[in-house]
């Protein structure tokens, strides 16, 4: 499960059972922590989560901001409650891209919005870099 946590709202996606595909779920208006929380932990039951990829809020230059430090206060908050290992992931652009996409294919709904998009997408990522390491080249001979 990815999430992309802002201040009004966190975007949740789910990948599939085999880990290839990633897919937005629902968005959480923020109301409290513990509230945002423990939506959290109810999906993460009900799905039989394994893993958390929080989407970490770089600065185009790579710098961390205060929007980071709210992200990993939140996510520490959530690692004591939940007994699920988290990672980071660099989400650069991953609401502009999300906008993108959904405005090409005009499935702009209230239960994906742009959150849950961007979650699916740094779910994608990570899920990617999983299946094909980053040091492999499309020109380069692999045994099968």
């Amino acid at each position: 499960m990815a999430l992309d946590v802002g201040d009004a709202r966190i975007g949740l996606a789910l990948s599939d059972p085999l880990g290839i595909i990633a897919t937005p779920l629902t968005i959480i208006t923020r109301r409290d922590i513990d509230a945002d929380i423990q939506s959290i932990i109810d999906i993460v039951s009900k799905n039989k989560v394994e893993r958390i990829i929080v989407g970490m809020p770089f600065s185009m230059d790579g710098s961390l901001g205060i929007q980071a430090d709210k992200v990993r206060a939140f996510a520490g908050e959530l690692s004591r409650r939940v007994d699920v290992p988290m990672e980071y992931r660099d989400e650069r652009l991953s609401t502009v891209e999300a906008k993108r996409m959904l405005q090409e294919v005009k499935k702009t709904s209230r239960s994906t919005r742009y959150d849950a998009a961007a979650a699916a997408l740094i779910l994608q990522g990570y899920l990617d870099d999983l299946l094909l390491p980053r040091d492999y080249s499309p020109d380069e001979d692999v045994d099968t």
